[in-house]
């Protein structure tokens, strides 16, 4: 290898001395040694390959934020966003439930039961004295100033007076006679003191009632005839009498 030809000499800076002192030499040592070094070609290679390797570490991190960026906006999104349920699918049609027939539940005996109103006042029929009246099953009734007459089917007269003092027509009462047979009974007899008469009233042995016919002579004498039958197995019996409000009047004997 050939070694270079030595440098020209490198001019002293201006304002220096041509022999220069120590700075002065210094200086030319160094312009010479600078001048002597050959410089090396460039990698140009190597440095277009890290700057491609630097500007993909840079777009590969780019694109990762904008990845992040997007799937927070969309879990924004999922969060935010109501979610509406489904529709259900339709379940078959409701039948509505046919009407019980099961009979309403009986009341319990201790529930108080309403009051029942008061039969209706029984009409009472005037007949004129001694006016025969049929009083049915052969029995014949009828009324004079004296008192009650009736006959039975075999033709057999009776009176009951009522003037005589053995009622006394200044007091609601009732008397009773009853004559028959098991296959039923005959009953008839005299209300008095009142003039406001509503129903004579019979209750048989087994409880069941029976409302009696009224009879009356002209012009309201404050007493009157009642009649009634009953049927096989009725037993004794009682009479009560009651005014046209419904009120008790009073009873006859058993």
């Amino acid at each position: 290898m050939t070694p270079d030809p030595d440098p020209a000499p490198v001019p002293s800076p201006p304002g220096s001395s041509p022999d220069g002192g120590d700075e002065d030499r210094v200086r030319g040592l160094l312009a010479r040694a600078a001048l002597g070094v050959a410089p090396g070609p460039v990698p140009l290679a190597a440095v277009r390959r890290a700057g491609l390797a630097r500007r993909r570490r840079r777009t590969a991190g780019l694109s990762a934020l904008s990845v992040l960026g997007a799937a927070a906006a969309v879990a924004a999104v999922v969060v935010l966003t109501p979610v509406r349920p489904a529709p259900s699918a339709p379940g078959p049609d409701r039948i509505a439930a046919p009407p019980s027939t099961s009979p309403p539940p009986a009341p319990s005996s201790s529930s108080p039961r309403p009051p029942v109103p008061p039969p209706d006042p029984a009409p009472v029929r005037v007949v004129a004295p001694g006016e025969r009246v049929d009083a049915g099953r052969g029995y014949t009734v009828w009324l004079t100033e004296q008192g009650k007459y009736w006959s039975d089917p075999d033709g057999l007269e009776n009176f009951r007076s009522a003037v005589d003092g053995n009622i006394d027509r200044s007091a609601a009462g009732v008397s009773r006679q009853s004559e028959g047979t098991a296959a039923g009974a005959f009953h008839s007899g005299l209300y008095y003191g009142t003039r406001t008469v509503g129903r004579v009233e019979l209750t048989d042995a087994r409880g069941r009632t029976i409302l009696a016919t009224l009879l009356e002579l002209p012009g309201r004498p404050g007493w009157g005839v009642w009649y009634a039958h009953t049927g096989a197995g009725a037993g004794e019996v009682s009479v009560e009498l009651y005014d046209r409000a419904g009120e008790r009047l009073g009873d006859g004997p058993v």
